[in-house]
């Protein structure tokens, strides 16, 4: 690709840009406050309303996470269409399946309307990230990411101060799913105020060779994040009773935390490059895990509980990284590729840590955490350092 259809692929003014950024970041704010909400409850809702297990909950979350896998194939089929509209209707669809939640009864509901909204969820997952790339200024691409990664976090501790006040009041769970699925639908409306020409003409599947330490990234980025995000929060709940309440107050203390910080760490990734960063992200979670499976106190695993939800910003690395390989058409193809990826670890390791917890013991579900925390930091030394990798958005592949 020449130099000068580089620079041309997204020609917008200052005030599309502000504009696209004011939408998007509204958009990716009103996911948050809806996803806060569903995985606020979800760990009451499940263990206390719904009487379901840890195996009940490894199989619900990797049929779920399977949907990751189907965006891939729906984003191909998407491939003309822009991506404004594209996150409109899956924000519908994935707003339609929490709103489900209110009405769902028992494993086999659950399973449908959980599969709904993930289908919704996961074809929009990588257009935040491509939308913003395409909006971003030449060398601004990390604090761009990180202002929606900021927004997300804000919107999310939205969700869950408004939860928490919610059941502080003394209003049942189920009604607050219906909150958050009207949030999510002004999501959408504001999803069709971002400009129209960010993606037209994309290829439908892009699988490079270049591209193999993105793509193992990926793969282990969903394999530790699964077992975290199916496994840290039920452990709190099912081995010291924690409140619904109290769980809510530590999701608010972590977004407080992540709307500071997802700025500032996208600066710093455009300023020290990705390298280095992901391997401070990777080393503390491989001790975060350990932590899990060693630590047998309440306050200092409510403290870990914190601070690894609150390291999830650095994760924004892994699409720097990539975006500073791709060509401008290939970004989202190349970002969904990386979804199915994620996911292919995701549909497993739920099973997996469900089965070891309820056969050998918690702590043995997050040992496999720690593994994966492990094989990252060799497949970040197998990253470019900073001075290595192309610094122009669209560049060849390397």
């Amino acid at each position: 690709m020449s130099a000068t259809a580089t620079s041309t692929a997204y020609a917008f003014t200052p005030d599309e840009r502000r504009r696209g950024m004011f939408y998007l970041c509204l958009a990716v704010g009103a996911v948050g406050f809806t996803i806060a909400v569903q995985m606020g409850l979800n760990a009451n809702f499940f263990k206390d309303d719904l009487g379901f297990t840890a195996r009940d909950l490894g199989i619900l979350e990797a049929v779920r996470e399977s949907c990751g896998i189907w965006a891939l194939l729906l984003l191909a089929l998407l491939a003309g269409v822009c991506e404004p509209v594209v996150g409109a209707i899956m924000l519908v669809v994935f707003s339609v399946g929490i709103g489900g939640y209110w009405r769902a009864g028992g494993f086999g509901t659950i399973l449908w309307v959980s599969m709904i909204w993930s289908q919704g969820l996961h074809v929009w997952m990588p257009l935040p990230h491509s939308m913003a790339m395409a909006l971003a200024e030449p060398g601004k691409t990390g604090h761009r990411l990180g202002q929606v990664g900021a927004a997300g976090s804000l919107g999310f501790g939205l969700g869950l101060v408004v939860a928490y006040v919610l059941d502080w009041q003394g209003v049942a769970m189920r009604p607050m799913y219906l909150v958050a699925a009207a949030v999510g639908i002004l999501g959408a409306l504001a999803c069709l105020r971002i400009p129209r020409d960010i993606s037209t003409d994309k290829p439908r599947f892009v699988f490079r060779r270049q591209y193999w330490r993105y793509y193992l990234l990926c793969f282990l980025e969903g394999w530790r994040k699964q077992i975290f995000i199916c496994f840290a929060a039920y452990l709190l709940v099912e081995k010291f009773r924690v409140e619904l309440g109290i769980m809510l107050l530590l999701r608010i203390i972590v977004r407080g935390l992540g709307t500071i910080t997802s700025p500032r760490v996208g600066k710093l990734i455009d300023r020290v490059g990705e390298r280095p960063i992901l391997f401070i992200y990777y080393s503390f979670l491989t001790v975060f895990f350990l932590g899990y499976a060693m630590v047998d106190d309440l306050y200092v695993l409510s403290a870990l509980f914190i601070v690894d939800n609150a390291f999830f910003v650095f994760g924004m690395a892994i699409n720097t990284y990539v975006n500073k390989l791709v060509r401008p058409e290939e970004r989202t193809a190349t970002l969904s590729m990386g979804v199915a990826m994620n996911h292919l670890a995701a549909v497993s390791m739920p099973l997996v840590g469900g089965f070891l917890w309820m056969t050998l013991g918690y702590e043995w579900a997050f040992v496999t955490g720690a593994v994966a925390g492990v094989f990252s930091l060799v497949a970040v030394s197998f990253l470019p350092k900073l001075q290595e990798l192309p610094q122009a958005v669209g560049s060849d592949p390397v």
